[in-house]
């Protein structure tokens, strides 16, 4: 589980300190999901649920520049980071504010996108309902967000070296990474909210955990500040933390292949229409 109060805090501002390897992890994914999007047509005023650092709104505004786009995250530090990005970019605009209750008269949207921006929802339904209560009328909506965690190399393969978790009576569901890989769950909260022809496209991609002059050392940065290992590290010392830093090591090693690390990584590429 993931919290909005983690995003507004330290998992944000980790986020904001490691926007180019977040970025550079997902860009094989960003590129297909901006085809998706701009296969929906024409679109005035495009608004970015959970933009993050601003990757996907700065792609969107430079392939439509008639367009506005508007981002919106909850984490000072990922705005900040985004708007920086952003300077001399006209038309570009980014925002702290929740998404789940964001609502601006000045802005209405013709089409909501996201790059993994929406699986952190308190109340999901609720959130993407208030989104059509805020769109345009035939409104478009395009979000990619990871299929089940068994599917994603990095997840498995990192998931499998961490300590023993205790019994939890979390939900799979709970706000987190993998809350949306259920089809059928995501296609009922969108119905529910006033979302129509909801389609899913399965997309496979390779998340990059590491480049450079060395990609191990590099991937093992990343795992420190970012994803499933950061948090263990945190909690682990001596012996245990030493030994669990060597296996993730090991494991970069396995998936280096041609001068990065890599892992298979599994998406959903997720469209819906405002209901008439």
């Amino acid at each position: 589980m993931t919290s909005k109060i983690e995003w507004q805090g330290q998992v944000g501002n980790s986020w904001a300190a490691q926007w180019q390897r977040t970025d550079r992890s997902f860009a094989d994914l960003t590129q297909q999901l901006v085809k998706t999007i701009l296969s929906q047509g024409i679109a005035r005023n495009i608004a970015d649920i959970g933009c993050g650092a601003g990757e996907l709104s700065l792609q969107l505004a430079k392939a439509t520049p008639l367009a506005h786009v508007l981002g919106l995250d909850i984490s000072t530090e990922l705005i900040a980071t985004a708007q920086s990005r952003a300077a001399n970019i006209p038309d570009l605009v980014f925002t702290c504010a929740d998404a789940a209750t964001w609502l601006s008269p000045e802005f209405i949207p013709d089409l909501y996108v996201s790059r993994h921006g929406v699986m952190f929802f308190d109340d999901p339904v609720a959130a993407f309902a208030n989104l059509a209560q805020a769109a345009a009328p035939c409104a478009g909506l395009v979000f990619s967000c990871f299929r089940a965690a068994a599917e994603n190399a990095w997840a498995r393969e990192i998931g499998a070296l961490l300590p023993t978790p205790p019994a939890s009576t979390v939900s799979a569901r709970a706000p987190g990474p993998f809350a949306f890989a259920d089809a059928d769950y995501v296609q009922s909260i969108l119905t529910q909210a006033g979302w129509a022809d909801v389609h899913f496209e399965p997309v496979d991609f390779d998340y990059i955990a590491g480049s450079g002059e060395d990609p191990v050392s590099d991937a093992l940065d990343f795992f420190h500040h970012i994803g499933p290992a950061a948090r263990t590290i945190k909690m682990l010392d001596g012996a245990e933390r030493v030994d669990f830093i060597q296996r993730l090591k090991s494991l970069a090693e396995q998936h280096l292949h041609d001068g990065t690390v890599r892992f298979a990584a599994a998406a959903w590429i997720v469209r819906a229409n405002k209901a008439s």
